[in-house]
């Protein structure tokens, strides 16, 4: 399977126009024209353009994880010729021939391809198409040349695709397909379903023909559309002018409509059901018969999309990747490959308005210089409408970019302080990572007016740090170090600590942490756990750490002693892939343990809880850094630390985004037990980087299998590790060491403890798969 490298595209997030207007070539359904398309019927495939810049064909069946599953890959795929736009009828697919514009259909049957058969009639072989659309059982087009520079209008030819005694498909001449009254019509283009087509006259309206034509009661119909699709038995339209979606056919295929103020700018019909992708954020809206709606995505944006019977698939407009969601719950799964699609047509015309060239530098593909297979052509996508709530518009659509939108949290000037002031509430109640930013500003402001009231006690504390230097340097029960000691704990360091990790752990008052943290208020609270809460704490000399105070319980049922051997080995543990102790406090039976502050959160809010998404040179980094700390408290240590507890949000990102593991089990165990609990910290490590790899939570109640072990073992064990990877995250162009990450995950949570290999050996294959690199 092909792989390209790509970085994720800037967001493309709602651009405000007017009136948005699609060229002609802009809607994907059966029956319609796009850059991906679907057949119907028992072997239902999924075929669309790819981005490789030939416009190659990607095709993709039910129960079918990559082009390479389909039979005969060789004979089947890679023999379709390069293609403009794709349209699907029942069991075969059409397109129109990049090089020729001439029409070109094949069988899509997954189990009998057939793409040696044209199925074009003679008559038609030579004939240029600007416009074509399969139907159930017969394919209408518009003749012109598809890459005019400008929009091309003309007559129509219809021809059926049927199965002949040997049931293989064949293309013949049928006139019940063609009525005589709109022979001579000239329309823009054309959309089919069972045994009807509907063409969009250039002049404007909307004529149909074929023998169920009458069924669908479209009559006086003078508005040009924005999006048109067609069903088995209905046809759906956007109006240009007013943005109002019209249905006409059978009540069943288009029931539950959306809002009257939801507009379109692309539609797709499946054999009951329509699905649109929205103007304003370019989200997918699905309705009709047995309609799924909690399958639809959301949160996502979609530049194209196509339906099969019950199921639609889509390219998602932010990485180009293929997504897929079964509209009704009977329908076959469809795995779609980790490959690059099309978000558009390429065509010869300028990007008009409400349009932007797309652009394929961000892409970040240096063998890349177009999507398209001529360097004059071009794909023309929508601009956004609108930003959403708690966003402002801080860059306009332009030719060649879409608009951008920016959160009301970074908002720096009046004009977007206008446009965010209303929702600074949601914003604030809603967004947990400006809450971080909030508090982060608030907290920066408190320590400002903090040194500012205490300016007069600074000579003092200077004095009184000389006397307490080194009780600060030293730990419970150590003897204290001398001030041209460079390490406190010679020898536990591994290979990978460095200078910067911090020294001794420090004696604090209670005073001072109460003040650094406003008395221990909520505003300053960055987490709780059963041990009791954390908080960000900004200390009288500028420092930002965080604050682990324990709760009553924890207090009630841990002694003096207990806390004491917890100190004596955190005092200890010095690495830089560690959240190292800074100092404690045991004052007034208080129980306070000071840590590094990690400003960029938890693994788990990057994964699973909305903060900012990481690559995968990011996230091999930050796998091997986990292995590297587990490795230090598991082999540096005497006598080794178990962690017992770790999961994606024990691992914390320091300001250069390093991996720490925090929260580890603070008494080191005995050696009765020792070896089946290291395998145990070796497990927990095989389901964070299952998690790093999928972006699946590691436990999911709504999702079966819930586990994400179960789910993910069985596919890597059939050689499917690539149907784990994260689709949401761009994909290297070197694929390789993510599947050799799958493969080590498999090792790691085997059932078996023995069969797990040390934390040690797997930290030395990942540092070599990190040495060897990701090229992006």
């Amino acid at each position: 399977m092909q792989t390209l490298q790509f970085h994720s595209l800037s967001h493309f997030l709602y651009i405000l126009v007017l009136f948005l207007i699609l060229s002609s070539r802009g809607a994907e359904a059966f029956g319609a024209m796009g850059p991906i398309a679907a057949s119907f019927g028992e072997d239902q495939v999924f075929c669309a353009i790819d981005a490789s810049g030939k416009q190659d064909v990607i095709c993709f069946g039910k129960n079918m994880t990559s082009p390479s599953s389909l039979p005969s890959p060789s004979s089947y795929v890679s023999s379709i010729p390069a293609m403009s736009a794709l349209s699907g009828g029942e069991g075969f697919l059409c397109g129109i021939l990049a090089n020729t514009s001439q029409a070109f259909c094949w069988g899509a049957s997954s189990t009998r391809p057939s793409v040696d058969l044209v199925l074009v009639p003679p008559a038609y072989r030579s004939v240029a198409y600007s416009h074509i659309a399969a139907g159930e059982s017969h394919v209408c087009a518009v003749s012109g040349s598809y890459y005019a520079a400008d929009h091309v209008s003309g007559r129509v030819d219809c021809w059926e695709i049927a199965k002949n005694g040997n049931n293989t498909l064949v293309a013949r001449m049928n006139g019940s397909f063609l009525d005589q009254s709109v022979a001579n019509l000239v329309v823009n283009r054309v959309v089919s379903g069972e045994g009807f087509t509907c063409g969009e006259v250039s002049t404007g309206g909307l004529v149909c023909w074929g023998p169920n034509s009458a069924n669908l009661g479209v009559s006086n119909v003078t508005e040009s559309f924005t999006a048109l699709a067609a069903g088995r038995n209905a046809v759906c339209g956007a109006f240009n002018s007013t943005g109002e979606l019209k249905c006409w056919g059978d009540p069943g295929s288009f029931s539950e409509t959306p809002p009257d103020d939801v507009r379109f700018v692309s539609l797709s019909a499946g054999g009951y059901h329509f699905c649109g992708v929205r103007e304003d954020n370019h989200g997918v809206e699905c309705w009709g018969s047995l309609i799924n709606s909690s399958a639809v995505p959301k949160g996502n944006g979609f530049m194209a999309i196509a339906s099969s019977e019950k199921t639609t698939c889509g390219v998602r407009e932010d990485d180009l990747l293929l997504d897929c969601w079964v509209v009704n719950a009977s329908s076959p799964d469809f795995d779609p490959p980790l490959e690059l699609s099309s978000p558009g047509l390429c065509r010869e015309s300028a990007c008009g308005n409400a349009e932007f060239a797309f652009n394929v530098s961000v892409l970040n593909e240096q063998d890349l210089t177009s999507l398209c297979a001529k360097q004059d052509l071009r794909i023309c996508s929508p601009c956004g409408y609108n930003c959403s709530k708690g966003f402002f518009l801080s860059s306009p659509c332009t030719r060649n970019a879409d608009r951008v939108c920016t959160a009301c949290s970074l908002c720096q000037n009046s004009s977007c302080r206008e446009v965010c002031g209303g929702h600074s509430s949601a914003v604030w109640w809603h967004w947990p990572h400006i809450r971080r930013y909030v508090i982060i500003i608030g907290s920066s402001v408190l320590c400002f007016l903090l040194i500012l009231t205490c300016g007069c006690f600074l000579t003092k504390r200077k004095q009184e740090k000389g006397k307490t230097k080194k009780q600060s340097k030293s730990c419970i029960g150590k003897p204290e170090k001398d001030d041209d000691d460079d390490d406190v704990n010679v020898g536990l360091h591994s290979s990978t600590s460095v200078a910067s990790c911090p020294g001794a752990p420090q004696v604090f008052r209670l005073s001072e942490l109460k003040d650094a943290t406003n008395g221990f208020k909520e505003f300053n609270e960055v987490g709780r756990g059963k041990y009791g809460f954390v908080y960000k704490a900004a200390l009288a000399d500028g420092r930002v750490v965080a604050v682990k105070r324990a709760n009553a319980a924890t207090i009630i049922h841990t002694n003096n002693r207990d806390f004491e051997t917890e100190l004596e080995i955190l005092c200890k543990v010095r690495h830089c892939n560690v959240v190292n102790l800074l100092g404690y406090c045991a004052e007034m039976g208080e129980r306070l343990l000071v840590y590094e502050f990690m400003p960029h959160g938890t693994l788990y809010d990057h994964l699973h809880g909305g903060l900012s998404a990481l690559n995968w040179n990011l996230r091999l980094k930050i796998v091997t850094q986990v292995a590297k700390g587990l490795e230090y408290l598991h082999k540096e240590i005497s006598p080794p630390i178990v962690h017992k507890d770790l999961k994606s949000s024990n691992i914390l990102l320091d300001s250069e985004w390093g991996a720490r593991i925090s929260d580890f089990g603070l008494i080191a165990s005995s050696d009765k037990d020792l070896n089946q609990d290291l395998k145990s910290d070796v497990y927990n490590f095989g389901i964070v980087l299952l998690e790093i790899l999928s972006g699946r939570k590691a436990y999911e109640s709504d999702i079966t299998p819930p586990n994400v072990v179960d789910w993910a073992v069985p596919l890597i064990k059939q050689g499917k590790e690539a149907t784990i990877i994260d689709r949401y995250i761009a994909l290297p162009r070197n694929f390789e060491p993510l599947l050799k990450l799958a493969d080590i995950a498999e090792l790691a949570v085997r059932e078996n403890p023995s069969e797990r290999p040390p934390i040690s050996e797997i930290a030395s294959w990942l540092e070599q798969i990190l040495k060897d690199g990701l090229i992006l």
